[in-house]
């Protein structure tokens, strides 16, 4: 009898893992869902459903709207994160970005565009004891970090302007662009530039400058760059830091299979 009761305890606890599996893989596929539409899809009772959600909001990998609709947080992204490293991007990148690193001495990123933010998915420690408080995983702003600015400036512009009027342009410093105005106009700039500059508006004293890293279709699927502390930033030096970045954003996407156009 106990050797029953264990084996029913065991597959009610399979049985709800996979329910809640199969929660989180309907809500990967929608930007928000209401109770009722998840309930058709993941063919829960609604009582069920919201158990289940209840729980994941809970510890943070569901967000419930005031409308009533469910979607994942990014904190899947953190948990998923160790993954990555088995990507494509990240295995040609890291080589790159270690050089980089070396090269330059200070801590090189590579981030992706993730809904209305970008994610962090690789780092490359500074050679200084003062580094960059960082992460893989962590969220930065599009509209005040180099990184946000290159991904959006490559989006169509219909895109760009939607995620723009959604984007609450909160001062980080002084520097910060405080209006839609004044980042569309930087990110005409970047367009035509081919890089993107954070000049300490999302942190003081750390400035920051980007290069895209695109795929065979052109696309700027991440963007790369290097942070320093403004002490040891050699304005002097910028044309060289600029065009060393590039250098290295060019390396990743050639090997992603991009071909820049002849001029």
């Amino acid at each position: 009898m106990a050797m029953s009761d264990a084996d029913d305890t065991g597959e009610k606890q399979i049985s709800a893992v996979s329910r809640t599996v199969r929660v989180l893989e309907i809500l990967s596929r929608h930007k928000s869902i209401n109770l009722e539409n998840l309930a058709r899809e993941t063919d829960l009772p609604k009582a069920t459903l919201l158990r289940f959600l209840g729980t994941l909001s809970n510890l943070g990998y569901v967000y419930r709207d005031p409308y009533d609709q469910y979607a994942l947080t990014l904190k899947m992204f953190s948990v998923g994160s160790h993954s990555l490293e088995h990507l494509d991007l990240l295995r040609v990148a890291r080589p790159v970005a270690e050089s980089l690193a070396e090269e330059l001495g200070e801590t090189v990123h590579m981030g992706i565009l993730e809904d209305d933010a970008a994610i962090y998915v690789l780092k490359v420690e500074s050679k200084y004891t003062i580094r960059m408080h960082s992460r893989v995983g962590k969220a930065i702003p599009l509209y005040c970090t180099a990184i946000g600015k290159m991904l959006l400036s490559d989006l169509e512009e219909g895109t760009r302007k939607a995620v723009i009027s959604r984007i609450k342009q909160v001062p980080f410093t002084p520097n910060t662009l405080k209006t839609p105005a004044a980042l569309e106009r930087e990110l005409s700039e970047i367009k035509g530039n081919g890089w993107s500059m954070d000049r300490e508006e999302h942190e003081e004293g750390v400035s920051c400058i980007c290069a895209p890293v695109r795929d065979y279709t052109g696309r700027a699927i991440a963007a790369l760059s290097v942070s320093w502390p403004m002490f040891r930033f050699d304005v002097a030096s910028t044309e060289t830091y600029i065009a060393t970045i590039m250098k290295a954003g060019s390396e990743i996407s050639g090997l992603l299979g991009y071909r820049a156009s002849e001029p």
